[in-house]
């Protein structure tokens, strides 16, 4: 149908109203409804300041002194755990610190000692003579969603009491610790990190810990990391309770290869990938229970082994002392070998 440019639209349901006025009337009905950009700043300023208010008075800082040259006056963030002073903050932190000074929102400091240091998931404990301290609690990060608001408080550079915000960027990264460990669900933020941040808390809108700042991509803006709260969590009341996380060991030296397509379909195995038995430790469980170089390792009791670090993920303390079937390819054979982990002894790290 042909219609004129002034032509009239009606309707058995509404009077006849021109484009023109309608287009009118709707973007003053939108204009009445839809918040201005200046309400919009200040709901987000009153939220992150809130967030401030709650969390800044148990966010420290720590100033480190080590053996070594990289350690002399170096420092980082953390946050207080429990009115009775303890502190969480990154392994890397404190790693071969001799002297560790703590210092408060307050201004006061507080001379610290290492309660519990786990450098395979780069977070440790540290404690102060103090009691009746502000702290923070731990969220939890399963229930974090792309896109929310995060706010991180640290001592960059040593300028304390540093806030920055941003958002939750993405989740389930994966990235090496020091120690080669891969640490599984991190958080990526565009929160500004910078050298100091490292320990401090990222933070959601109730005030809640959901990450443990720890790592930024140096050449790279907006793209920074945290560990997740619930595994910072877990893993500070354990190196409370016995200053360190237990883990077991079969002393195997490997690596990740692919298994022949032939031998995934004859044995019907789960996965195309395994590790390889390039070693094992003297008088290591693995060697005990007879593995020999060649072996290609493709399951631990009922889980597959895809490589290294799955295996890693299933050596836990609950296995200590247990007897545990491998799957292993030996040539063209599948064979059970029984192995019985023993506790992983904590290696000293050069300062």
């Amino acid at each position: 149908m042909k219609m004129h440019d002034n032509q009239v639209l009606r309707s058995p349901e509404t009077k006849s109203v021109s484009w023109p006025a309608r287009r009118g009337a709707d973007s003053a009905r939108f204009a009445s409804t839809a918040p201005d950009d200046e309400s919009l700043l200040d709901d987000y300023s009153e939220t992150v300041t809130s967030v401030v208010d709650r969390a800044a008075e148990a966010v420290v800082n720590l100033r480190v002194e080590g053996a070594s040259s990289k350690h002399r006056g170096a420092g980082g963030s953390g946050f207080v755990i429990s009115p009775d002073g303890f502190v969480a903050t990154n392994s890397h932190v404190v790693q071969g610190a001799t002297a560790i000074e703590v210092t408060m929102h307050d201004g006061s400091s507080f001379p610290a000692r290492i309660v519990g240091d786990d450098p395979d998931n780069d977070l440790a404990v540290v404690r102060v003579s103090t009691s009746g301290l502000p702290y923070l609690n731990f969220g939890d990060s399963s229930r974090l969603r792309v896109g929310q608001i995060a706010v991180a408080i640290g001592s960059p550079f040593g300028f304390q009491q540093t806030v920055t915000t941003g958002v939750v960027s993405a989740l389930g990264r994966a990235m090496r610790s020091e120690s080669g460990r891969l640490l599984d669900d991190i958080i990526q933020t565009d929160a500004a990190l910078n050298p100091g941040n490292s320990g401090g808390p990222l933070l959601d809108t109730n005030g809640r810990v959901i990450g443990v700042n720890t790592a930024i991509i140096l050449p790279a803006q907006g793209i920074c990391f945290a560990i997740a709260s619930n595994t910072a969590e877990m893993v500070a009341g354990w190196l409370i309770s016995d200053g360190r996380i237990r883990r077991s060991w079969i002393g195997v030296i490997g690596q990740n290869v692919p298994v022949h397509p032939r031998l995934v379909r004859f044995h019907k195995l789960p996965a195309n990938q395994g590790v390889l038995v390039a070693g094992t430790e003297p008088a290591s469980p693995a060697r005990q229970a007879g593995l020999i170089t060649g072996d290609i390792i493709v399951g631990f009791r009922d889980q597959p082994i895809r490589s290294i670090d799955a295996l890693h993920r299933l050596l836990v303390a609950e296995e200590i002392g247990k007897t545990v079937d491998l799957s292993v390819l030996r040539y063209t054979r599948r064979l059970m070998v029984p192995v019985v982990p023993e506790e992983l002894k904590p290696v000293k790290r050069n300062n």
